[in-house]
């Protein structure tokens, strides 16, 4: 398996930034993980040009339906017409800021594999999910729902993103995140046997230089999701750095 770092844009970044990704390159041309970046989909094809297959390029987001009358939404194949082999569903923040629930990030995942994209899944708990001990409780909610019964270590990554540690600088401890991660990897065992052990699972939330390689080191963490520290060639080529010498 190789380790994926992935970097989530978010709504940043204009023309003006894709230098960053020719830094990255120029800094890291042979890294022995994955890398990945997703920017606004309006960055998606000029990243695409840019990179030109040296590192993988994704969406945000996608509509479950391949076309139509969707205004502002774009589709799967939309994203993989413009260079994209990857797609981000599910993030806590589009689950929030637009009431997404399990059964249409499963949907969309669905449209992404057709398309040709693979699935970066989200799933985490909230601070008071954690507080009141429901974290695996709802992790495993949001596996069963989100995660379509064709998924396969071939067309999906697992990315787990505590709510309350996105973009806040806080972490859960290392054996919290062990913890969940192993859960992870358990669930997906008990539905999808032998093949669950390929899966590519993330850990998002707050990852920077500081404390890259400590959770690297952990088990069943394969990578990561990385918001604010994926905008800058040196602060995401440092963690970069970290996931290839894992």
């Amino acid at each position: 398996m190789r380790k994926l770092a992935a970097g989530n844009w978010k709504m940043n970044g204009l023309t003006a930034q894709l230098p960053e990704v020719t830094a990255l390159i120029a800094a890291h041309p042979s890294p022995s993980c994955d890398v990945l970046l997703c920017p606004p989909s309006t960055l998606v094809a000029a990243m695409a040009s840019t990179a030109a297959g040296r590192i993988a390029v994704g969406g945000q987001d996608c509509h479950p339906k391949a076309s139509g009358a969707h205004t502002g939404d774009i589709s799967a194949a939309m994203l993989k017409d413009a260079g994209a082999s990857y797609v981000i569903l599910g993030h806590s923040e589009r689950r929030a800021d637009h009431g997404e629930g399990d059964a249409l990030v499963r949907a969309k995942a669905e449209a992404a594999w057709v398309a040709g994209l693979i699935a970066i899944i989200c799933v985490g708990e909230t601070e008071a999910e954690r507080d009141a001990g429901k974290t695996l409780a709802v992790i495993g909610t949001q596996l069963a729902g989100s995660v379509p019964d064709g998924a396969s270590s071939a067309n999906t990554v697992i990315a787990y993103e505590p709510v309350w540690a996105i973009g806040t600088g806080r972490t859960p401890t290392l054996p919290e995140i062990a913890e969940v991660h192993a859960d992870i990897r358990a669930r997906l065992t008990a539905r999808f046997g032998a093949d669950a052990a390929g899966f590519r699972l993330l850990y998002g939330g707050s990852v920077r230089q500081s404390n890259a390689a400590e959770i690297f080191a952990l088990p069943n963490v394969d990578g990561a999701l990385v918001g604010g520290a994926s905008l800058k060639a040196s602060d995401f080529g440092a963690i970069v750095a970290a996931l290839s010498a894992a």
